[in-house]
């Protein structure tokens, strides 16, 4: 089973939206976060980030079937940020993301530096990206009681 990374277009914002509402609805769920949870966007938001000039979106895709998204903003040239990524429950736990980091990482050889921010207190999204040599940069941002965004970079 191989992941393969399709750059989304316009057409593919209604699918990406509803990728990103099943991926987040747990996280959603938990910490009832409805100002910044990607599961509580509307459609209009992606639509209106997929025309900046800075952003590509991708659509994760295993064996023909769309299975969740990535959004990378590049910044200042030389510097790009996992922005979003999500992948439906079912297919969480899998070695997908690792998978898709590796693979978004190789579309952007003139990256010299990776920044991502992810919730803290999920230990599970924080081994993931310090598995894939993200580092801490003991920047944080607490959100609300008991959800604190942490920031990383490589």
């Amino acid at each position: 089973m191989k992941i393969t990374l399709i750059k989304a277009t316009d057409a593919d914002c209604i699918e990406l939206h509803s990728l990103q509402v099943a991926s987040f609805a747990d996280m959603l769920s938990k910490y009832k976060d409805y100002e910044t949870n990607p599961g509580a966007e509307q459609v209009d938001k992606i639509i209106e980030r997929m025309k900046h000039d800075n952003t590509d979106y991708y659509l994760v895709n295993l064996n023909n079937v769309n299975i969740g998204g990535i959004r990378i903003v590049r910044k200042d040239g030389d510097i790009c940020r996992i922005s979003q990524m999500f992948i439906l429950p079912q297919h969480q736990n899998k070695g997908h993301a690792q998978a898709v980091i590796r693979d978004v990482e190789a579309l952007y050889p003139n990256a010299k530096k990776w920044e991502l921010d992810t919730i803290k207190q999920e230990e599970k999204l924080c081994r993931l990206y310090e598995k894939m040599g993200y580092k801490k940069t003991g920047t944080e941002r607490e959100l609300q009681p008991e959800m604190t965004l942490v920031d990383y970079t490589k």
